[in-house]
């Protein structure tokens, strides 16, 4: 925190382009912040098929046969899955061994970006999809939505906090809040961690009593989600009596020249 008095025709300072003070008029300069703890609302999972054959003709048979048995595997989840998005699409050559103009194999992958609402079914869905063939599955992401009411709720407890803040300290010196000059958003940031689980790949081991035909659900838990906001802001207190400028500092630039002028000789 920082009490200014200055001249409103100095020059500006570095925080927003603004005069540092009100002529005759303390500020005080706060930043208020805040950290909101909140259940994750969606996650991310990424999925791709992979693929290998001796033709492209093959290869691109084979990853569409492959992409279409994952496909329906979620949407068979309904309205558990909130989007589907094909991320990315590769076929590429593998040359043979010491001879690069010849090839011997083609590679591909179709991967699959899936957004989940419905956390219940996430573990038996990430289990499902990679027991499939050389399918591997990325994640979870856990996330809010861009529009979530999060982000204006943690921004507006940071604005409270920085008046909360400005309030003490005016309060302090025996004095008030008597204007604002200016609040700045710094800015919303989330804090997490890398995801849980990466790269599941090929068919997972049967545990437990599943079915024979179907692999044990993956116990996955939600990570929390730290919301951080934070804004500076600017307010103008009454100067106290303990700072009342002297009645020559109080005239701006006319009392800084009458205060640099030596006094006559007596």
């Amino acid at each position: 925190m920082t009490v200014t008095l200055g001249d409103p025709m100095g020059p500006a300072d570095d925080a927003g382009g603004l005069p540092s003070a009100v002529v005759g008029i303390p500020v005080v300069s706060v930043r208020g912040e805040t950290f909101v703890e909140v259940e994750p609302e969606i996650v991310t999972l990424l999925v791709a098929v992979n693929g290998r054959a001796k033709s492209r003709r093959e290869l691109i048979e084979a990853l569409s046969a492959r992409h279409e048995e994952c496909l329906a595997l979620v949407r068979s989840y309904a309205d558990a899955i909130e989007k589907i998005q094909t991320s990315r699409l590769s076929v590429a050559p593998e040359p043979r061994s010491g001879r690069p103009e010849k090839t011997w194999l083609y590679r591909g992958s179709v991967r699959t970006r899936l957004t989940v609402r419905d956390f219940s079914v996430l573990g038996d869905l990430v289990s499902r999809l990679a027991d499939l063939e050389l399918a591997t599955v990325d994640g979870p992401w856990w996330q809010l939505r861009p529009d979530s009411p999060v982000y204006r709720q943690a921004a507006a407890a940071a604005a409270r906090e920085a008046v909360t803040r400005a309030r003490e300290y005016a309060e302090a010196i025996g004095g008030q809040l008597t204007g604002l000059l200016e609040l700045a958003d710094i800015g919303l940031s989330i804090e997490g961690r890398e995801p849980a689980m990466r790269a599941v790949a090929g068919r997972l081991a049967r545990r437990g009593t599943a079915p024979q035909d179907e692999p044990s659900a993956i116990d996955l838990e939600p990570e929390t989600q730290i919301v951080h906001a934070a804004v500076q802001a600017r307010f103008t207190i009454p100067p106290p009596a303990s700072l009342d400028p002297c009645p020559a500092a109080s005239s701006g630039r006319h009392a800084a020249a009458v205060t640099a002028t030596p006094p006559e000789p007596g």
